[in-house]
């Protein structure tokens, strides 16, 4: 069962999490099988970035959707996972050439340094003319070498961004995604991805929190095969056996992580209007139907050219619910 353990270090400016995607994670996986799966490092990197995107979402208590994107010039031309406020998650990857099984990031993404790394909030309910925030950070650091791995990428973006020290393990394998999370708490104000200031005393005690520096090196020390094999509670005794640790309760079941798909007729139905009748009724002469099919979840949505005529009827030209036409 996939779950997701916040907990903080009493008396310290530290705050931790812990996610560990196991069902939601290999039902997605098993969709993408649909359209031909994905190579082993993809797979791998998919995971920690759904991994990621699920900690920053219980990280920021935000009323909309938090969507991790990255995106290059390498084989891996996108890989993206977005998760809703109720922590229903989503992933997809877009692949063209080959991947071998032990490339690093620069060689999946950014091979000629063109990479990149976005961070998305997206209101839930937005107002009229609002835009998602969005943050995007390249795939390299201060000196211009290149991040072989996801989890230095967002911690230089946390530490850069939103001016927090961050500490990031991240792994997945074909059966979990999995992702610990040590952050030091702001000072003053409150950084939260959205865009706002933290504090200039905050700012001054970049890297300079002693408390917060002793519980990252021991999160820093979590192996990979750990994170993958160990549950919750053994991670946490092995790793802060000699903090004051304060645990809340795990969600998980239908409050924790789990896999959901918002694709839908209508939003389809709303994507193939906002191309224009033209449009859609080229797709038809020179096809017969139009399909789309979701990245998401493998979904198949036909329209026939009955279906696309509806989609254009205006709701002034559509007969009254239980009426008739003569």
């Amino acid at each position: 069962m996939s779950e997701l353990h916040k907990f903080m270090f009493e008396g310290l400016p530290v705050r931790g999490m812990l996610v560990r995607l196991t069902g939601a994670w290999t039902e997605m996986l098993a969709r993408s099988e649909q359209s031909g799966g994905y190579p082993a490092r993809v797979s791998e990197l998919l995971g920690e970035i759904t991994a990621a995107a699920t900690l920053m979402q219980a990280n920021v208590k935000f009323n909309g959707a938090v969507v991790l994107q990255v995106q290059g010039d390498g084989p891996v031309k996108l890989a993206v996972a977005e998760v809703q406020p109720d922590f229903s998650v989503r992933a997809t990857a877009k692949v063209l050439g080959e991947v071998a099984a032990d490339a690093p990031l620069s060689h999946v993404v950014n091979v000629n340094g063109g990479g990149r790394c976005a961070i998305t909030l997206d209101p839930k309910d937005r107002q009229p003319g609002q835009q998602p925030y969005q943050g995007i950070v390249p795939l390299h650091g201060d000196r211009g070498e290149k991040l072989e791995s996801l989890a230095e990428v967002i911690e230089h973006y946390m530490l850069q961004s939103e001016q927090l020290d961050t500490k990031l393990v991240l792994a997945a394998n074909d059966q979990v995604a999995a992702g610990l999370l040590i952050q030091r708490l702001p000072l003053e104000g409150e950084a939260n991805l959205s865009g706002r200031a933290s504090g200039r005393s905050d700012e001054d005690n970049i890297g300079q929190n002693e408390d917060y520096n002793r519980i990252a090196i021991l999160a820093g020390s979590l192996k990979r095969e750990e994170l993958l094999t160990l549950d919750a509670e053994t991670i946490l005794h092995r790793l802060f056996w000699e903090e004051d640790v304060r645990r809340f309760e795990p969600l998980q079941g239908e409050q924790g992580p789990r896999f959901a798909c918002s694709c839908s007729r209508e939003r389809v139905s709303d994507m193939l209007r906002s191309l224009g009748r033209d449009e859609v009724e080229s797709i038809l002469e020179e096809q017969g139907q139009v399909e789309v099919g979701c990245d998401f979840c493998g979904a198949q949505y036909r329209f026939d050219p009955v279906d696309a005529a509806q989609i254009f009827v205006g709701a002034s030209d559509q007969p009254p619910a239980g009426g008739q036409t003569h």
